[in-house]
């Protein structure tokens, strides 16, 4: 076992109370403020992306993310590098191809915007998808990036969040080949040292799992890490999950100096959760190893809505979404 099985409840417990998934409950509120139904959106809250109707059999895809301050505030050049990383995932994980983005960036000196915009041209380069406009606040109180994509898709290839269904096996994928970012202990870093061409297959692989409909469901690994990412998966489908801890792919976690309960709190840099058929798996392990990435069967949905781990004997259980929220928009 990678760690004892008394510790089960502490991952749980880990994840519960990590910033990255609790900063989401936000999010529930802002929705019950803002929706408007429109005839031309076919999905929006709770997606990674906006589906929006198009011309012919395409879709357009909208995201928008913010990246978080303490990053900011520890290294710039990384921040910038995340902010452009995290959009085009968005599109990804939709089954999209991203097209183009814009940012706003707010700085207190032209320094910390140079570190800044510098990440953000690195990942633009090594992506393919340019940095097209925007807005800049030369002389800000704080210093903050937020960058929005579009992105484009076949109408009957989106990847949506909201709907995995029961008996589906659940799939984590990660690129291994990495390291624990210098500046954050909760991120891993498996792009930057990359050739354009490897990340570029990376991310083209989940368009390939929505064209040939081998995926259910699915997002990209963010901010509350693989666990907190499932339970939001999990909240808009109102389904529950088992998952067994043991099966999660991750590096020598001794190596590194991890624990497994940080491993699954953190960013991966590529990593996607997803659940698919179980006649389907095996063609979507396939498919992840074909671009140097690591995936795995890790548990199952269930109609529970609850999101519970076990190692060996022992279990433990993360959500209940009859009573709590990880962003709120379930309800």
């Amino acid at each position: 076992m990678r760690e004892s099985a008394c510790s089960i409840e502490s991952i749980a417990e880990a994840v519960r109370k990590y910033d990255g998934v609790k900063r989401k409950l936000a999010i529930g509120s802002l929705v019950r403020e803002l929706k408007i139904s429109a005839d031309h959106v076919i999905a929006s809250f709770g997606e990674d992306a906006a589906v929006i109707a198009d011309t012919g059999d395409d879709v357009l895809l909208l995201a928008a993310d913010g990246i978080w301050s303490r990053l900011m505030e520890v290294d710039p050049y990384w921040a910038g590098y995340c902010s452009i990383l995290v959009n085009i995932h968005d599109i990804a994980a939709m089954g999209g191809r991203p097209i183009a983005l814009v940012d706003i960036l707010s700085m207190r000196d032209s320094e910390i915007g140079k570190l800044v915009t510098k990440g953000m041209y690195d990942a633009s380069k090594q992506f393919g998808v340019p940095v097209v406009g925007g807005h800049v606040h030369p002389d800000a109180d704080v210093d903050s990036i937020g960058v929005a994509v579009l992105g484009r898709a076949k109408r009957d290839s989106v990847i949506y969040s909201s709907t995995a269904e029961k008996g589906d096996v659940i799939i984590a994928a990660y690129d291994l080949r990495g390291r624990v970012h210098p500046s954050s202990r909760l991120n891993w870093d498996s792009v930057t040292m990359k050739d354009a061409a490897v990340l570029r297959a990376q991310i083209a692989i989940m368009q390939e799992l929505g064209e040939r409909k081998l995926v259910t469901a699915g997002k990209d690994v963010s901010n509350p890490g693989l666990l907190g990412t499932l339970g939001m998966l999990l909240e808009v489908s109102r389904m529950g999950a088992v998952v067994d801890v043991e099966l999660i792919p991750c590096p020598s976690l001794a190596e590194h100096g991890l624990t497994l309960a940080q491993w699954v709190m953190m960013y991966p840099g590529m990593g996607f959760i997803m659940t698919a058929r179980r006649e389907c798996a095996e063609e979507v392990l396939s498919c992840f190893s074909s671009v140097s990435m690591d995936a795995a069967v890790i548990g199952e949905v269930n109609a529970s809505q609850t999101l519970e781990i076990r190692c060996g004997d022992s279990s433990a259980q993360i959500f209940d979404f009859a009573h709590d929220d990880v962003t709120g928009i379930g309800r």
